[in-house]
């Protein structure tokens, strides 16, 4: 595989001693993974963030080998990772992105829409002006991996919104995430708390 493309990182781990593998959303290719060198050394560090827009070079010899990733930050949403609430719900998005798509099948109305969704994160004042988008976002996924999924009424108000998102709770357990890694869906469970204490 060799192409570069706007992405948008959403799950790095660590490889080896000063390395990461990074799993990106593109437009047109759908989920890729590459070995980046260094990723976490400090220059690298603060590219590695879930949620983070990048543009990606990705070259490999043989489909069968993981390709080598060069990212360059086109914008960083770190800042918003020291706000519990809004890092809660870019690590939500993100995971739970990186945990149903499979690889390099394009799903283009999903990455506009997980862009729009972390752009209105880290635009609002508030879980006000970004909650519907969530669940719009959850919406699209279910539908586009043949689960159904309303589509979300985007006018209504926040309590409304937020027994949106509780309807959720189910559909992506049973149908997205069944036999995923628990901690996956821990992350949904820890964003509805947050958002429950601030609507009360």
């Amino acid at each position: 595989m060799n192409l570069s493309a706007p992405a948008i990182l959403i799950a790095s781990r660590p490889h080896g001693e000063n390395a990461s593998i990074g799993r990106l959303l593109t437009e047109d290719h759908g989920l890729v993974a590459g070995y980046v060198p260094g990723g976490r050394g400090k220059r690298m560090g603060p590219v590695m963030i879930p949620g983070n827009a990048v543009a990606v070079e990705l070259r490999s010899k043989s489909d069968t080998q993981l390709p080598f990733a060069r990212l360059e930050l086109a914008k960083s949403r770190a800042p918003w990772m020291t706000e519990p609430l809004p890092a809660a719900a870019i690590a939500w998005a993100c995971a739970l992105t990186a945990s149903t798509l499979p690889e390099r099948n394009p799903y283009p109305s999903l990455y506009t829409a997980l862009d729009a969704l972390l752009e209105a994160i880290c635009s609002a004042p508030s879980a006000r002006g970004w909650l519907a988008a969530m669940v719009a976002y959850e919406a699209v996924l279910l539908r586009e991996l043949g689960y159904g999924g309303v589509k979300p009424d985007l006018t209504a108000q926040l309590s409304e919104q937020f027994e949106a998102f509780r309807g959720l709770h189910r559909p992506i357990r049973d149908y997205l995430l069944a036999g995923s890694d628990r901690d996956v869906m821990a992350a949904r469970t820890a964003l509805g708390e947050r958002l429950k204490r601030m609507i009360e």
